[in-house]
């Protein structure tokens, strides 16, 4: 897989061997986001390509989604529901191992203590090497949306759990103790929607996968002609400009912290 990375001389982006900066051994992958469709929208292809190369993507939403909609008489808890299976629907076209939700009511989400110390105790399970996570620092990502407030709390979270807390046995010590859940240090964090990327992942090969899993969402998206106009300006965001019309290039953002060394 080719990435692009930005280059500390000058600044600039060049593609290089997407090994070389994920390394090779990185086999274990947590996505830590606000809600149910957001792996998909933020780095879908991204996941379905890191799954095809038998890594082992593992999903935590910190909420069910019970507040996407805006029209009077719908029923949050039938929401939450439908959403969550829409997610594990998507999930399984990505390759995704297994799903956690934790439930955190959507739309209110704090980067408080418990919020962080359930990340922890989710980083001290899984045990990944690289986590996936929002831009808390990115509240316009475009000139037509505001980004949610969740998102941003559930980037915040997930950096402050990722360091120092998951890998400090100082933190949270009831997570040992209690549950056996001793410290784990992540070697990489993958920040998707930066607001200022440094990482490009090429995933034109995967593409259509995303966009696959994404027509999952239905109670997000639609269905038919509705659906695939969605889908259509997913695809054109994802475009780089760059790439010759004959030979389209798709590509995913991100800003990639490396703590491994």
């Amino acid at each position: 897989m080719r990435t692009a990375a930005v280059t500390a001389a000058k600044g600039e982006i060049a593609l290089v061997d997407e090994t070389a900066v994920a390394g090779a051994g990185a086999v274990r992958v947590l996505v830590v986001l606000a809600h149910p469709d957001d792996p998909e929208f933020f780095c879908g292809a991204t996941i379905a390509q890191w799954a095809a190369e038998g890594r082992e993507i593992s999903y935590c939403l910190l909420t069910r989604g019970d507040k996407g909609a805006d029209e009077q008489g719908v029923d949050p808890q039938w929401l939450s529901g439908k959403r969550e299976e829409e997610q594990r629907a998507a999930a399984r076209v990505l390759g995704v191992k297994d799903v956690t939700f934790l439930n955190y009511p959507d739309g209110y989400l704090t980067p408080d203590l418990a919020l962080r110390k359930d990340i922890v105790r989710v980083i001290r399970k899984v045990r990944p090497d690289i986590v996936v996570t929002g831009d808390p620092t990115n509240f316009f990502p475009s000139d037509r949306y505001i980004n949610h407030p969740d998102h941003r709390a559930a980037g915040q979270a997930a950096l402050d759990a990722v360091f120092p807390a998951a890998g400090s046995a100082l933190f949270f010590p009831e997570l040992a103790e209690k549950e056996a859940l001793a410290p784990h240090k992540v070697s990489q964090v993958y920040v998707a929607i930066p607001e200022h990327p440094n990482t490009i992942v090429d995933v034109t090969r995967f593409i259509d996968r995303k966009l696959e899993a994404l027509r999952r969402h239905s109670s997000q998206i639609g269905s038919g002609e509705e659906a695939e106009r969605v889908l259509a300006s997913v695809r054109k965001r994802m475009l780089d400009v760059a790439s010759p019309p004959d030979a389209p290039r798709y590509v995913e953002r991100f800003r990639r912290i490396d703590m491994s060394q």
